[in-house]
């Protein structure tokens, strides 16, 4: 198993440990609002096992039927999320309506909120370990988690000053609005989610400054051609893939021009590890004077 599959496994049992915590606070309290913290804490874990089974599945090597590999498994995973938090959200809006035509009285004993805020307080540590070793693993499945966790973390917060400005207020129907506020946010951060997924699954372009490191690699490392151009790249999970045609003079020799496509192709991989290339060598005529100058 390797390094990003023991951490999505891991969000498995902190989102377990999270929800029994949120689920303990809901109980002793009675507040629809701890009610929706915990009714997203449940997406939290579906949303970790499908992106512990997504990146079980990234990580198998091409075969024939997926010659380029299995990467764009983790986009899936993410989408899957997004679909989850609108779920979540819907259960919220539900359980807040009813609270608003039947108003129920708050139990704030300390044990609940404790065991809210010991929730809120792992989800925070762990959401930033994901973010940060999702980034440097380039793992989208990994960020997507991250990324939900950190609103789910903002949305306990919400959560927790609502309901003391119930108590402090004596108007209960505060309770069901901050609930409803927490479904608001659960869909914004699902429509982010699955926004981010569906770039990837559509096959969307390197960022601009990726584009441009790419650029100035090959245009240094392109000596003996002429120029480099129709540079097209694509995103799948951590890859990143890389195709353009190089131009070269009509009289180089196959090797000499094999050699050329091998230095760059080199440097592209020292540059980033998971970047896959792909050249089309042409002859001088078919030089269009833009894209890329070679150095």
């Amino acid at each position: 198993m390797d390094q990003t599959a023991k951490i999505a496994l891991g969000s498995i049992v902190v989102g377990v440990a999270v929800l029994a915590l949120k689920t303990v606070a809901y109980l002793l309290t009675g507040s629809v609002a701890l009610y929706s913290d915990a009714a997203e804490s449940v997406v939290n874990v579906a949303a970790a096992v499908a992106a512990f089974v997504a990146v079980r599945l990234s990580a198998a090597p091409p075969d024939s039927n997926h010659p380029y590999g299995h990467h764009k498994a983790e986009y899936l995973s993410a989408v899957t999320e997004g679909v989850l938090i609108v779920v979540a959200a819907a259960a919220i809006f539900n359980e807040a309506y009813r609270a608003f035509l039947d108003p129920r009285p708050l139990e704030l004993t300390p044990l609940g909120i404790g065991a809210n805020l010991a929730a809120s307080a792992i989800n925070a540590v762990w959401c930033l370990l994901l973010l940060r070793r999702g980034r440097t693993l380039r793992s989208p499945a990994l960020v997507a988690d991250g990324k939900h966790l950190m609103t789910d973390v903002v949305s306990s917060i919400g959560v927790l000053i609502g309901i003391g400005a119930a108590v402090w207020t004596g108007k209960a129907w505060l309770d069901p609005a901050i609930a409803c506020l927490v479904a608001v946010n659960v869909l914004w951060s699902g429509f982010q989610l699955v926004r981010a997924s569906v770039g990837g699954l559509m096959d969307e372009a390197a960022d601009d400054a990726t584009v441009a490191r790419i650029k100035s690699v090959i245009a240094a490392n392109a000596d003996g051609a002429i120029e480099a151009h129709d540079l097209r790249t694509r995103q799948a999970g951590r890859l990143t893939f890389v195709d353009f045609h190089l131009v070269v003079p009509r009289d180089l020799r196959v090797a000499e021009a094999h050699d050329i496509c091998d230095r760059i192709e080199r440097a592209l991989h020292d540059d980033d590890a998971d970047t896959i290339v792909t050249i089309h060598v042409e002859p001088d005529e078919k030089a269009k004077h833009a894209g890329i100058i070679v150095l």
